[in-house]
């Protein structure tokens, strides 16, 4: 799934083209397991070059989504990965395990994922700088493990992305991020 931005006459989308090789795994049904009162999970990034992002992640309001990160991030997904867009004003986005190793003008950069597919979770949270989010094709059940940090306001997203989280610290690191920056670790606390 290539995600891009495409802008025409003012008007911004995510929009992701179905790559040739990728298959699509079923979008799970299966609710989140409960999880305990006061239990928030965060995380943290780590780049490789230095600086640290600290994500606080809303389960009330994508379950689904929080539970695939810290799943996703549990099993040393995102580590090592790559930065393969910045779009300024808009988006830094990874989660394409391809990054570890193609060359960040490959064809297929920006085309991998998890192998399954999981189900849209569209919510009132408004697309605001520092907010997460999750990247698909155009197809609404279609995210996987790319996201995204906003770099600034895109309302035009609201209720069409699942928005599952926000930076609480080290948005100044985000804004330093470049093409082709390695993530050393992500860690979930607060499980």
């Amino acid at each position: 799934m290539s995600r891009f931005l495409v802008a025409l006459l003012g008007i911004a989308t995510l929009v992701a083209v179905p790559a040739l090789a990728q298959e699509k795994a079923p979008a799970a049904d299966k609710p989140p397991a409960a999880r305990p009162a006061g239990k928030t999970p965060t995380a943290v990034i780590t780049l490789e070059k230095g600086g640290e992002i600290v994500l606080e992640f809303w389960p009330q309001d994508a379950p689904k989504h929080v539970e695939n990160f810290v799943k996703l991030a549990n099993e040393k997904f995102y580590d090592g990965q790559r930065v393969h867009r910045v779009e300024p004003n808009f988006v830094v986005q990874f989660g394409d395990p391809q990054s570890k190793t193609l060359p960040m003008d490959h064809p297929k950069m920006g085309s991998g994922g998890p192998g399954y597919t999981i189900k849209a979770e569209f919510n009132k949270r408004p697309f605001e700088r520092g907010v997460l989010g999750m990247a698909r094709t155009n197809e609404p059940d279609s995210a996987g493990s790319q996201i995204y940090i906003m770099l600034g306001p895109a309302p035009f997203l609201n209720g069409k992305y699942t928005a599952f989280g926000k930076v609480v610290t080290g948005l100044g690191v985000v804004d330093q991020i470049k093409v082709g920056d390695r993530i050393k670790s992500v860690k979930i606390v607060n499980q």
